[in-house]
């Protein structure tokens, strides 16, 4: 192999210009591919920036025509030459008028032949490109997402700094906590037994922050959650996280609004010229069955049960009698549906909760599962109340527990949305949702548990309720939704000492328990704490999302696979007797598995 000595690269291949005609460049990078046609050979270059033919030819010196022949994919060069204009230009390529004449040629490092072609398309199975991650990300799709994510994170750190805000670093090593989702925890070498957990969240240092007078503070954090993974979750991520100072929900929102609608114009050349729509969350839980909604397209959830009420199916009046609901959705068109494809429809309701799915077909014949128990008029009045039109598809869900019907309905709207294509899915639609509920009843710990976190604030119009139905409290929570993504959410958070303990009492917690898990922030609080609030934003999710893309894992370097296993380096992995040792630990465990491939 030969080295850099005497050679010092002067561009990227895709930043050459017209300007560079007939001067010499050096340029580096991977053999994408090399055509030998004898005495003129053709080697394509790519570097992050993109692609430049080189050309080797009876011009060329021998020892580079004799190097030329033996190159292959995936070897590493460096090249000088003259830039010249190309004889058979390709306007599609960004490089494509001009080519390379190669008058010294190195090979810097060889290649073998890789487990799948590096190009722009790739049909491999996604387990064999993330065990060879450093090759996929050669490709082009991979590098402009990388290329964007820093963009995105570039741009993200010199607006906050702009607004004032403090780029603060919290520790990755603290306190494992109750509530929320399970932490990674870190065992101790120090304190035997004892344990660090990796952060779900700044939450509580960013908290301290605010009580240390910091007024503004943001960071591009890294958090962890052992949680069941899906296409835009990862159980480590990075999120936009901030906190403020003397401020309001709507402070929060405002500067956060502001934020994204610059970003969209920096990374997407789009103008979002319109405030974003704001919905309760009891406004988007009824009319799309989602706290996450996304606002494309309509298909709104309608409830019918007074419509049913007094129909002989007994599975809606029996849902009517126990205080459930019986609620549609009008699928436009799909009526023509076959019955295997609407009994998918109702598998796929099953997985929300719901006992099955009653579907009607409008028309001068009315079809459906469920018409035996329907008379013309109730007909009629169901065509008229829900603006159905001949050869929609009415698909309906009943059930005792109306938040089940709501959400079984919500998830088939959003499905049939992309299956039906009622959107343009090069169209962005944020919108916030606020007035979350403060807490929810935990049935299975017969105990209320935070929505949010301990730490959120109640909404001053509902202070009364705490005591007498603190089910019903509204939070000062908000989350921002994007195209039916959460994109973030945050809180005014608590600041007064007495509700914080309040909020603890109702969590189930004794005050020697809270005392015990949070300490350090109830002594915080006893110098002085100005009112706050804040949100964080999901980068992994956000860079997905500007580039239109389903799937999170192509949006991170080195992502882990549904198990959380990093396919690439095999973790997790086995340690050492003399590693657990060193921790007090022993391990009771069966033979090893392989990491799950998915």
């Amino acid at each position: 192999m030969e080295s850099l000595e005497g050679l010092k690269r002067t561009a990227l291949c895709a930043d050459l210009s017209e300007e560079s005609l007939e001067q010499e460049v050096t340029l580096m990078g991977w053999c994408q591919v090399q055509r030998d046609l004898g005495g003129l050979i053709f080697i394509s270059l790519r570097d992050r920036s993109g692609i430049m033919q080189l050309v080797v030819d009876e011009e060329s010196p021998e020892a580079v025509r004799d190097k030329a022949s033996k190159v292959r994919s995936e070897y590493v060069l460096a090249v000088k030459g003259l830039m010249r204009e190309r004889e058979n230009p390709n306007p599609e390529m960004k490089t494509g008028l001009w080519e390379i004449h190669v008058n010294e040629l190195r090979i810097l490092s060889q290649s073998k032949t890789p487990p799948f072609y590096i190009e722009e398309e790739s049909d491999v199975k996604e387990s064999l490109r993330l065990k060879h991650r450093y090759l996929d990300l050669r490709r082009s799709p991979m590098q402009r997402n990388l290329n964007v994510r820093s963009d995105i994170t570039n741009f993200t750190r010199q607006f906050f700094s702009q607004e004032g805000f403090l780029d603060i670093e919290t520790p990755m090593l603290g306190k494992s906590t109750p509530e929320g989702a399970r932490d990674y925890l870190v065992p101790s070498r120090i304190f035997p037994g004892k344990f660090f957990a990796l952060p779900q969240s700044p939450q509580l240092y960013k908290q301290l922050l605010m009580v240390s007078g910091v007024d503004r503070y943001f960071q591009i954090a890294k958090c962890f959650r052992d949680e069941d993974l899906r296409a835009d979750r990862q159980p480590e991520f990075t999120q936009i996280d901030l906190e403020m100072s003397f401020v309001k929900q709507e402070d929060v929102m405002s500067l956060v609004e502001s934020y994204l609608k610059a970003l969209w114009v920096e990374v997407k050349g789009q103008h979002v010229e319109d405030a974003f729509p704001r919905l309760t969350w009891e406004e988007a839980m009824r009319r799309f069955g989602s706290d996450k909604p996304d606002i494309r397209f309509g298909m709104e959830l309608q409830d019918i049960s007074d419509l049913v009420k007094d129909t002989d199916f007994k599975v809606f009046t029996s849902a009517i009698e126990a205080g459930g609901r019986v609620e549609l959705i009008v699928a436009p068109g799909a009526g023509s549906m076959t019955r295997k494809e609407i009994d998918k429809l109702q598998d796929f309701v099953k997985d929300y909760g719901a006992g099955g799915l009653a579907w009607l077909v409008p028309g001068e014949t009315w079809r459906g599962s469920i018409l035996k128990f329907m008379d013309d008029e109730l007909l009629s009045k169901l065509k008229e109340e829900t603006a159905a039109k001949d050869g929609d598809l009415l698909l309906i869900v009943s059930d005792r527990n109306f938040r089940t019907v709501q959400t079984a309905l919500g998830a088939l709207r959003s499905h049939l949305g992309k299956m039906l294509e009622l959107y343009d899915p090069s169209t962005d639609a944020f919108c916030w949702v606020t007035d979350f509920p403060l807490l929810e009843w935990d049935e299975e710990e017969k105990r209320f548990v935070a929505v949010h976190h301990p730490f959120t604030m109640p909404n001053e119009e509902d202070l009364d309720l705490l005591d007498k139905d603190p089910g019903k409290v509204r939070a000062l929570a908000y989350d921002i939704v994007l195209n039916g993504y959460e994109l973030g959410g945050g809180s005014i958070r608590i600041h007064d000492q007495d509700l914080q303990n309040k909020m603890f009492e109702l969590l189930g917690f004794s005050k020697e328990q809270a005392y015990e898990n949070f300490s350090f922030l109830l002594e915080a609080f006893q110098y002085g704490v100005p009112p706050h609030g804040g949100l964080a934003i999901g980068l992994d999710r956000l860079v997905m999302l500007a580039l239109g893309i389903d799937n999170i894992k192509e949006v991170i370097a080195f992502p882990k696979v549904q198990s959380s296993a990093d396919l690439m380096t095999r973790a997790p992995g086995f340690v050492s007797d003399r590693q657990l040792e060193d921790l007090s630990l022993a391990v009771n465990t069966s033979e090893p598995e392989k990491a799950q491939e998915e």
